[in-house]
């Protein structure tokens, strides 16, 4: 049995080094951390670590996760399949702020190459500090739910702008 608390983090090895810097950070804050690999800078595709993060947050098993490659871009693309899944890649405090505040992100992106171990963890804390402000934002987040629906029963999500119909406008 997983721990629910426990954040899950997975990384390829383009990642493996930033990774077991912020287990190692979390672990030093007191958050449990689930680490599915990978556990080492030998050559591994990045997708199979990028499912087991985001099904464990689909599933229930975790609330919030992290994955990191070289980038973060494959990391994004593949979490961001799941229904459900709102992964963010992050460059900045203020992205990880952002993307909490008004995303209510689930699951961040970091890239192993491209952002340094102190700005990473920087926007790792910025991210898991913030809260998700709800209000307005809300309605964003219940359009991309309508979306995800539509899109996973295999149509095609048609949304309507309502300042496109001169009827809604008010």
């Amino acid at each position: 049995m997983t721990d629910k608390s426990a954040i899950w983090i997975g990384s390829d090895h383009g990642g493996f080094e930033l990774k077991s810097q912020i287990a190692e950070h979390l672990e030093k804050k007191g958050i449990a951390v689930h680490d599915v690999g990978c556990h080492s800078e030998e050559i591994v595709r990045y997708p199979y670590y990028a499912a087991q993060v985001a099904e464990a947050i689909v599933k229930k098993e975790a609330s919030r996760g992290i994955l990191i490659c070289s980038t973060g871009i494959g990391m994004s693309i593949i979490a961001n399949k799941y229904k459900g899944i709102r992964a963010s890649l992050c460059t900045s405090v203020h992205m990880g702020k952002m993307t909490r505040a008004h995303n209510d992100s689930n699951l961040l992106c970091l890239g192993g190459k491209i952002t340094g171990v102190p700005e990473a963890l920087e926007i790792l804390d910025a991210w898991l500090a913030t809260p998700f402000e709800g209000g307005r934002h809300e309605i964003s987040l219940g359009l991309i739910g309508e979306a995800e629906r539509a899109i996973s029963n295999c149509g095609m999500w048609e949304p309507v702008d309502p300042m496109s119909d001169p009827e809604k406008q008010t």
